[in-house]
């Protein structure tokens, strides 16, 4: 098996994504546990620069092309 230490990920849908950011704070709160929310907040930070707006901007944006 190949060792990696970076994966990317090519494609995945608004939703999907949203999801995994809710799932990484939600689990974060409830356990206490600061890794899950450092996460969450690194994925949107990286993904909001490629957006080129704010974080609130993008998290936004995910939430409405889900409606």
């Amino acid at each position: 098996m190949q060792e990696f230490e970076r994966i990317s990920i090519s494609e995945i849908s608004k939703e999907d994504m949203l999801m995994i950011l809710e799932a990484l704070e939600y689990t974060g709160k409830n356990t206490n546990i600061d890794t899950f929310i450092s996460l969450k907040d690194s994925i949107v930070k990286e993904l909001s620069e490629l957006a080129d707006s704010t974080e609130d901007e993008f998290i936004e944006y995910l939430r409405k092309a889900i409606i």
